[in-house]
């Protein structure tokens, strides 16, 4: 049996949240990540040894006793990679990790290529709040619990479930949500088709209840589960939100009807209609588990979100500040639709850093249309995180498509000095590279001038 879990990519969202919950359970944890981060401080305040150099030697000798999981983000010649496998180590991908835990519990797994994080959170945060407790592996840390994880004795684990690298494939879910099916990873699955018939895949695992939003390409045929459908408000959907209204602050209230009845009143804690429909799906969950419409409706409300999802840093008369973690062009154009229906009115200057050569140059056209309902649009150069320059693709070819007012293209190191000079109404940041770290000095910035 492992008394020791060694992680390599330990300071990932998803594996840290692996981490912790092998640390809670009383292993000895310890790991390499490329860079430090404030998660990786995070973990080893909470006593993880973790260091930022490829170093072998650093890796627990007693392979027999030693558990090394490690991220498909790590590329396959990374020297303690190459190490462990010599060496006969048992080697685990994150996903097949998460997915042993989950076996032998009531999983709930939310899957899309958007809105899962938001959900899993959400859907986690009913269960806690309620009394009725669950485990949580989540793809964003909780403002509400300010981690990623949350353990319980129930045995009813939340995990949200990514496709990337068909790492959902390894949950086996009692109840599950697709959020949504897009064209997303083309550096793995090659076309669109191929992300829906791995989407189908994974509905086919689901034993019980199978939530869609409504209108994807899931149908019978897919899966042995029961399908139910959600939306905002297509009253076709089995749970839909009626009567929606937006007080001075730009929460909204609304009734989430579902097929046994109406919770009325209902407050979505964060503002946008995206949220409401986030909120409608996890509630769909938590009523297909047994849990109390007043105690949803109770929880929803008091839904603080998750960091660097529609995350306000600052926000007085005339200047506000958000952050996104916004990638791929749909979220994108969801997040501006919110934004513009929580500030109508108001001028949006969008700072916005590709992630990945692929994602870029599979749609530089979509990202260009979605940036292009900004008002003012600061591009940042490509993040590579796992991949290699692609000769040609830059972010050029998002700027020379994009029609919004203003347009420039920055290097990170002059976007403080250039966002200093400049007037600002809505500043928003968008990204899943390294521009968070953009977040605590441009917060301070804003202060000081206002």
């Amino acid at each position: 049996m492992y008394d020791k879990v060694y992680f390599i990519g330990i300071g990932g969202i998803g594996m840290s949240a692996i981490a912790r919950y092998y640390k809670a359970k009383g292993l000895e944890v310890s790991g390499y990540d490329r860079t430090p981060s404030d998660l990786t401080r995070a973990l080893e305040a909470e006593g993880m040894d973790i260091h930022y150099e490829p170093m072998p030697e650093r890796i627990p000798e007693d392979k027999e006793h030693c558990l090394v999981v490690y991220t498909p983000a790590i590329p396959q010649d990374m020297p303690e990679l190459e190490y462990v496998r010599e060496k006969g180590y048992r080697l685990l991908k994150r996903s097949r990790t998460l997915g042993e835990i989950a076996k032998g519990q009531r999983c709930l797994a939310v899957a899309g290529t958007h809105g899962k994080t938001t959900t899993s959170t959400l859907l986690a945060h009913i269960y806690k709040d309620s009394g009725a407790g669950c485990s949580a592996f989540l793809g964003g840390i909780s403002k509400n619990y300010d981690t990623n994880l949350l353990i319980s004795d129930n045995p009813v684990i939340v995990a949200e479930a990514d496709e990337f690298d068909r790492s959902f494939l390894q949950l086996f879910p009692s109840v599950a949500v697709i959020t949504a099916m897009d064209a997303d990873h083309l550096d793995i699955y090659g076309d669109v088709e191929h992300v829906r018939e791995a989407f189908r895949a994974f509905a086919s695992q689901v034993s019980d209840t199978l939530i869609i939003k409504y209108g994807l390409p899931i149908g019978k045929e897919d899966s042995r589960a029961r399908i139910l459908s959600y939306s905002y408000d297509n009253k076709e959907a089995d749970f839909h939100a009626e009567k929606i209204v937006r007080d001075e602050l730009g929460c909204l209230h609304f009734d989430l009807v579902y097929p046994e009845g109406r919770i009325e009143n209902m407050h979505c804690g964060t503002p946008g209609w995206v949220n409401v429909e986030n909120s409608v799906a996890a509630a769909a969950v938590a009523l297909c588990g047994g849990i109390a419409p007043e105690a949803i409706r109770k929880a929803v409300a008091s839904f603080q979100g998750v960091k660097r999802r529609f995350d306000i840093h600052f926000n007085r008369p005339g200047c506000t500040y958000i952050d996104d973690y916004a990638h791929h062009p749909k979220e994108l154009s969801s997040t501006i639709r919110a934004i513009r229906e929580v500030y109508p009115g108001r001028k949006i200057c969008a700072i916005f850093q590709p992630h990945l050569y692929t994602r870029t140059r599979d749609f530089a056209d979509e990202f260009a249309e979605a940036l292009s309902a900004v008002d003012k649009l600061i591009l940042l150069d490509i993040y590579p995180a796992r991949e290699l320059p692609i000769p040609g693709v830059s972010s050029e070819m998002i700027l020379g498509k994009v029609k919004c007012p203003e347009k420039l293209l920055l290097h990170k190191e002059e976007l403080m000095d250039y966002l200093k000079k400049e007037p600002l109404d809505i500043l928003v940041s968008f990204g899943a590279g390294d521009i968070d770290r953009f977040i605590v000095p441009i917060s301070k910035m804003l202060e000081e001038r206002n």
